[in-house]
């Protein structure tokens, strides 16, 4: 997916939101904005939002010296998200449910402003919403098909509803073989190798980095092993605005998106309205 007209402006307002959480200092803060302003400028139509948005975020982290400006944020989210999540864990649950939550579970965004807070009153208010686009028995049956899925995660908070709804694969899916894929260090929230370690991913599958900090999967920035188990993946489920900004343009018919589209940019792309939810094959 390349820019939209609206995704400068959202990058110069997640820059505003990093140096305010990220530094007190005044001096700081202008300089990490005016730095924002420089890399921005770089753009050009074909730039993948979720790439030069990165490229823009980290060059602010350097300028105020906060290398991971969002970690109460995420600490906050995985432990509002965890609480909910364990109690929805000793409700029967089937796996449509489950992916469904997984999907709800996707509204937790610093991008879009999004409070932590709500996500309990949140997870009961969607529950009861269609997706608006729903593929999700033909991902089902490729699942039954299928010896290996990658699962590329999206944000901290988020993570705890994609750790139910792999538990509930696994015990539908026995056979499976599963990959889930982190970051490898901060950026904005998106939940990292240490992060999904300390949620007991380690437990349910193998753990994987895309070997960059760049958001979603852009393929010429992950590493040559993170690329590698991409290639051999029978079945890939992408989380989020990010995987589907740097994959979508790849057609690949492996590729299962969950998400819901917060943003006009990629509801645009989708062909949905803003804020539906939606499972959708490559």
């Amino acid at each position: 997916m390349k820019i939209h007209y609206e995704c400068l402006a959202c990058a110069a307002n997640q820059c505003q939101k990093i140096v305010e959480m990220g530094t007190d200092d005044l001096g700081l803060r202008k300089r990490g904005v005016i730095e924002a302003a420089k890399l921005m400028a770089r753009i050009n139509e074909d730039s993948v939002p979720a790439v030069f948005g990165s490229e823009v975020f980290l060059g602010v982290y350097r300028v105020i010296g906060n290398d991971d400006p969002f970690k109460e944020y995420k600490e906050l989210s995985n432990k509002l998200a965890e609480k909910v999540v364990s109690d929805l864990e000793g409700e029967d649950i089937d796996l449509k449910t489950a992916l469904k939550l997984a999907i709800i579970g996707n509204v937790i965004d610093f991008a879009v402003g999004y409070s932590p807070e709500r996500i309990e009153e949140d997870v009961k208010a969607m529950l009861g919403e269609e997706l608006y686009i729903d593929h999700s028995d033909e991902l089902f049956e490729r699942l039954g098909k299928a010896k290996t899925l990658l699962y590329l995660t999206d944000n901290c908070g988020e993570i705890y509803f994609d750790r139910l709804f792999i538990r509930k694969l696994k015990k539908a899916f026995p056979h499976l073989k599963i990959y889930v894929a982190g970051k490898e260090g901060p950026i904005i929230n998106d939940a990292t190798v240490e992060d999904l370690r300390k949620a007991g991913f380690g437990e349910l599958a193998e753990i994987v980095s895309t070997g960059t900090r760049i958001v979603g999967v852009p393929l010429d920035r992950v590493s040559p092993e993170f690329r590698e188990v991409f290639e051999k993946a029978d079945v890939i489920i992408a989380k989020g605005q990010g995987n589907f900004e740097t994959l979508s343009e790849v057609k690949d018919n492996r590729v299962f998106y969950l998400l819901k589209a917060k943003c006009r940019p990629v509801a645009r792309e989708l062909g949905v309205p803003q804020g539906s939810m939606v499972c959708l094959r490559g």
